[in-house]
């Protein structure tokens, strides 16, 4: 379904505050002829810069229209977000989404992909684009792909080109809304290692939505924990492990089983009102 895109803001250089995400009392509401159906309600949340933070909730909660709102997809009824201390009013280039689904186009090579995200980067010529675009290629280990068709690559390669078309225009912050959950678990394990990898060297912002207990915990510095009908933002778990994290890991995995017994019974107590 095709979509009005908001204009694009801009955002002041050179602010100690680049990378910083700040929700205020966001409420939304999806309204259709039959019902109104009541998606958020006066969640707030502070993401630092550089920090990695994943959402997780049960399904219809809201993590990912609190997802399109920071990205400035959707506007909220009620409340605010800022980025880099400026308000949201629409997209913009340093806060960019990588979906479930990694939307590549079927017509462009892994390399046309990547450089199609960089159009968003002003100035740069030819040279400096493709330069990039194997830069980042490179990054996600698909430098000898480059030329390869879409339909030549597995899933977990297209993911990584969408990583790569994500990355290779320098955002801030880094959107993620579900981008493991369709591919095979030693796929998504050896994403994770990559991913924990890019951020240790790049120290982008990113904010994860998942429904994957183990997953946050193994990525994120903070989980923040929703609960459903409407999303409202419960709890919030630090994170401590030191990284690069293993998923199997005994530690790793007492965290995610006191996330999921939190998450479980704020699901229970809901379902009984």
């Amino acid at each position: 379904m095709a979509l009005d895109t908001p204009a694009i803001n801009t955002v002041p250089l050179g602010d100690e505050r680049l990378g910083e995400l700040l929700v205020e009392g966001v409420s939304k509401w999806f309204r259709t002829r039959r019902d109104n159906v009541h998606a958020l309600d006066d969640v707030s949340l502070h993401v630092r810069p550089g920090e990695f933070v994943s959402l997780v909730g049960p399904s219809g909660c809201g993590k990912s229209t609190l997802l399109d709102i920071v990205a400035g997809l959707t506007r909220p009824d009620a409340g605010r977000v800022e980025a880099d201390g400026v308000p949201v009013t629409g997209p913009e280039r340093h806060r960019l989404v990588m979906f479930q689904e990694s939307a590549l186009f079927p017509w462009l090579d892994a390399l046309g992909n990547v450089l199609f995200g960089l159009k968003l980067v002003p100035d740069l010529g030819r040279r400096q684009r493709v330069e990039t675009a194997m830069e980042h290629l490179r990054l996600v280990k698909l430098e000898r792909f480059a030329r390869a068709n879409v339909h030549e690559l597995s899933g977990g390669m297209r993911q990584r080109v969408a990583l790569a078309r994500a990355l290779a225009p320098d955002p801030r912050v880094l959107l993620m809304d579900e981008p493991f959950s369709a591919l095979d678990a030693l796929t998504r394990e050896q994403l994770y290692d990559d991913l924990q990898e890019i951020w240790r060297t790049r120290r982008k912002t990113i904010l994860l939505v998942t429904h994957n207990v183990r997953e946050a915990v193994c990525l994120a510095d903070r989980v923040v924990l929703f609960s459903p009908h409407p999303g409202q933002l419960r709890e919030v778990f630090d994170i401590p492990l030191p990284r690069p994290r293993d998923i199997n890991s005994a530690e790793l995995s007492g965290y995610a089983s006191r996330v999921t017994a939190a998450l479980k019974s704020y699901y229970t107590r809901d379902a009984m009102l």
